[in-house]
């Protein structure tokens, strides 16, 4: 009897409930993760945790969302949604021929958990196999498309200088943009977003390499002292010395170090765990902890081979000027794209991960992205004492975004290596702002 009372009921359910249900669920999933993203960070959050708080299974979540990537990436999605209707709005509102980047940008910085959630995403989902790289790729593609309606319409109305390449001006800004959320993180009371991208937009009236005629010609000699490149941070634990011991726990150690990169700049730092490393390098767990004691200390064995590789190949920016030592940065950035692609792959996901302040690498990134401030501000003061820099750019300013710009670069690469060259925007814009006579 009570069976067929049951047939009876789903019988008589309207069809589409069963749909209708499915995508309630769903949104309460979306609702909970993204609740609990913001008020505990991504990786202090497990499945469990948002199935418990969306009332419902962890099987039932799986059905919905089969790991923890693809929940993030669909939380993430929908602010990148709102922000596409906010980008439109505003369009809409503003007057011909303005530009809104930087109220678009003030709108994230108010809304709770956006930054912290859009810089984990953007390194995780780097590497080709994330459930999100390709939406992350449709990301780009859409905001360069609506950026570049807005940017021709601000060139043809002369908000923007004539002779400025709009798609490469779109690239190099959109980078920046990326770039400077992220530092934001890490250093929120150096690093304002909106300021910088106000000023940064000011710069596009005005010609491609423009400096005042009036302004004195650069110096036949460099200023110098140039500042001590930086660069060797490590963690709170140091790295155990790679060259100690026998020549066959060196090797051991080198190949050691080279698979967790490996591991770490595809699936992250807090999703490896020693097992896996050991499986990968072929050894027991016991035998990798004789090498390395914690993973900490492999974290900060990785980071130093990385710092350890981005030196070598930088000798061949070796230079007495600074405004010269600026120019060649492309160059090192062309090697390292080249030669150690997982250089730049193990930097992108870690240095996003770790924006936790829990994260055991965070201390190692603020302290490294305070040293590159410092370090390029330098460069750019002496660039300008020596005449290379025009007097009407802030050395501090054009530090900082370049910083910010070459790490949105290398994320915008890692999504599309055949479209984006990160030495040729690179070049492009040292080019604009250190202009030769």
């Amino acid at each position: 009897m009570e069976a067929r009372k049951e047939d009876a009921m789903t019988t008589m359910t309207p069809p589409g409930s069963r749909r209708t249900r499915a995508a309630d669920t769903r949104r309460r999933i979306v609702a909970a993760a993204r609740e609990l993203f913001v008020a505990n960070g991504y990786r202090s959050t497990s499945l469990r945790d948002i199935a418990t708080a969306a009332s419902v299974s962890h099987p039932g979540l799986l059905g919905h969302f089969p790991s923890k990537d693809a929940l993030l990436a669909e939380v993430v999605g929908e602010f990148e949604a709102e922000n596409e209707a906010v980008f439109s709005d505003i369009a809409a509102a503003s007057e011909p021929g303005e530009l809104m980047f930087a109220r678009l940008a003030e709108r994230n910085a108010r809304t709770p958990g956006y930054l912290e959630l859009f810089a984990a995403l953007t390194g995780e989902a780097s590497a080709a196999g994330h459930p999100a790289h390709e939406r992350m790729q449709a990301r780009y593609a859409r905001l360069r498309s609506l950026s570049r309606d807005v940017l021709q319409d601000a060139q043809h109305l002369g908000a923007i200088a004539s002779e400025r390449d709009v798609d490469g001006e779109i690239t190099r800004h959109t980078a920046g943009w990326d770039g400077l959320q992220l530092l934001a993180q890490y250093l929120p009371d150096q690093v304002d977003v909106v300021e910088m991208l106000e000023e940064r937009e000011a710069q596009w009236a005005l010609p491609t390499s423009w400096r005042d005629p009036d302004e004195q010609a650069p110096a036949p000699e460099p200023s110098g002292p140039l500042p001590i490149p930086f660069g060797g941070e490590v963690l709170s634990g140091e790295p155990l010395d790679a060259e100690a011991g026998y020549a066959v726990g060196r090797r051991r150690r080198t190949q050691i170090v080279a698979d967790a990169m490996r591991l770490f700049s595809r699936d992250g730092y807090g999703d490896t765990s020693l097992r896996d490393i050991a499986e990968a390098v072929g050894v027991s767990k016991s035998t990798l902890l004789h090498h390395y004691p914690t993973k900490e200390l492999l974290l900060s064995a990785v980071l130093s081979e990385r710092d350890n590789a981005i030196r070598e190949r930088g000798e061949v920016l070796s230079s007495d000027r600074a405004g010269d030592l600026l120019r060649g940065l492309p160059d090192g950035a062309r090697v390292n794209a080249q030669s150690e692609p997982g250089l730049v792959e193990v930097y992108a996901v870690l240095s996003c991960e770790a924006v936790p302040a829990s994260h055991p690498a965070h201390d190692y990134f603020t302290n490294r992205f305070s040293s590159a401030i410092s370090y390029f501000t330098e460069l750019f003061r002496l660039a300008q004492v020596d005449g290379d820099l025009p007097a009407h750019r802030d050395p501090a300013h054009e530090a900082l975004w370049l910083i910010a710009m070459w790490d949105g670069l290398q994320y915008q690469w890692l999504y599309d290596r055949e479209a984006v060259d990160v030495a040729a925007h690179l070049r492009a814009h040292l080019e604009d702002v250190l202009p030769v006579r």
